[in-house]
């Protein structure tokens, strides 16, 4: 069922977003652990996939936990879940305590600094979590750091209800650093008995039970990214990107497409244009590389992706047709798929979807 839709044809493509698929993969991935509450990341946007339609699905599948990257994302996660637990990754920039508290939002505090001010400005009235690096090195507080705040009275003072590391290759599942970070952030959660604990995000999920605890943190395999690379993937797909074929041509052998004329037709061969570009978030970089289905065939992408526009070697797809669809996401073309061809990951394909899509929610 299509419960939200633009319908104006004031652009070419159209992006499909299954919210019930984001909620199977929720449930799924909770099954991992079923005495453990699972959260969601809905940062960037719910990956690209549209924050306002993506947490209220969520919300009432049972989700309560949520987190976003930045103070902004969580004042607009504020206005679509009311009661839900919200933190913000990025922590406390300064003077920011005041508008935390007013949109109810717990920030992830990663520096004895972010721990002090916001001590000072909640004196223990309004919860916060404690970020602790295990490996990373990005941010957090160093393990030796966190095991001596254990018994600090500003650890009550700041409210701290979760502490929480990141793991660094779970989907590398015989990776030993997984190993270590659990060994680490094990010694952590035993410094603070009576506070929750998280460790896995989505591949994390996957992982031996020493790294699920008490809440997991998954994100990108919501929206149907594989959480165990290299094996089947197990989440639904989510997002289907589908572009209007502008029109279709026959081009002699030795004829050039696109700018700079970087791709040349080996033979008599038949293209076509699709209304969609790199300003619409589908990477320049699969320029040549990627392809997209036309009636179930797989036709290469030719010549240099533009800004609006996409070129098909279509010649083994006789269905191809002015007004016809070709599918750049979605069928066999998965979000990793179309990563890997275009020299990056799944994540960047997700959170780069543009604004300019006509939009339709499914569920």
């Amino acid at each position: 069922m299509i419960i939200a839709a633009d319908a104006s044809p004031g652009h070419g493509a159209r992006l499909t977003i299954d919210l019930a698929a984001i909620v199977a993969n929720w449930r799924s991935l909770a099954a991992h652990a079923p005495q453990t509450e699972c959260g969601a990341v809905v940062k960037a946007d719910a990956y690209g996939c549209g924050l306002a339609a993506v947490a209220p699905a969520l919300w009432r599948a049972g989700c309560r936990t949520f987190f976003v990257a930045h103070l902004s994302e969580g004042i607009a996660a504020r206005a679509a879940l009311p009661e839900a637990a919200l933190y913000v990754l990025n922590g406390l920039p300064p003077g920011s305590a005041e508008t935390f508290c007013a949109h109810r939002l717990r920030p992830v505090l990663g520096d004895a600094q972010e721990l002090a001010e916001w001590a000072d400005a909640t004196q223990g009235a309004w919860p916060a979590a404690l970020h602790v690096d295990t490996g990373m090195n990005r941010l957090g507080l160093s393990v030796a750091e966190a095991l001596a705040l254990a018994g600090d009275p500003v650890i009550a003072r700041a409210g701290i209800d979760l502490v929480m590391s990141h793991l660094v290759s779970a989907e590398l599942p015989g990776d030993p650093l997984n190993a270590r970070q659990a060994a680490d952030f094990a010694r952590v959660r035993a410094a603070f008995p009576h506070m929750r604990a998280s460790l896995a995000n989505s591949a994390g999920t996957c992982l031996a039970s020493g790294a699920r605890h008490d809440l997991l943190r998954p994100g990108y395999s919501l929206f149907g990214g594989n959480p165990e690379p290299g094996k089947p993937n197990p989440m639904r797909p989510v997002v289907r990107l589908e572009a209007a074929i502008l029109q279709v041509r026959d081009v002699e052998a030795g004829a050039t497409c696109g700018y700079n004329a970087r791709w040349q037709a080996p033979a008599p061969r038949r293209l076509a244009t699709l209304s969609l570009g790199y300003a619409d978030g589908y990477p320049r970089s699969a320029s040549n590389s990627g392809h997209a289905l036309v009636g179930g065939m797989p036709c290469p992408i030719v010549g240099l992706i533009s800004m609006d526009l996409i070129i098909l070697d279509v010649t083994g797809a006789p269905q191809a047709r002015r007004g016809g669809k070709a599918t750049l996401i979605g069928d066999a073309l998965d979000i990793d798929a179309v990563g890997q061809a275009a020299g990056t990951i799944g994540y960047e394909i997700l959170t780069g979807l543009g604004s300019r899509y006509v939009r339709s929610y499914v569920e």
